[in-house]
């Protein structure tokens, strides 16, 4: 399996998201942390398999919360980064990695 790297930001996202589930419900954070890191394992099965985007990104989808992963797959590595809201702020990762 290709390895992932996770750009600080991206993480700082992650983890954040996982404490504001938290709060609105025991156990969600957990569950979305579950989401992300099962999305990521997919990603470095298959790295190729979501589309190329012209910035150089791919973008693969959560099944179970509104978010997407936002990574690129260089040099025999995905590099994740952003843990993004599908509906806030959309491309404020551009620049990253």
């Amino acid at each position: 399996m290709i390895p992932a790297i996770i750009l600080h930001e991206a993480e700082i996202e992650l983890w954040e998201t996982v404490a504001y589930y938290e709060e609105k419900t025991t156990g969600l954070g957990r569950d979305f942390a579950v989401e992300i890191e099962r999305t990521i394992q997919a990603l470095c099965e298959a790295p190729e398999r979501w589309p190329l985007r012209e910035d150089g990104t791919r973008r693969c989808f959560t099944r179970h919360f509104p978010f997407i992963v936002v990574y690129a797959y260089r040099d025999e590595q995905v590099w994740v980064l952003a843990v993004a809201h599908c509906k806030r702020r959309p491309g404020y990762w551009a620049g990253r990695g």
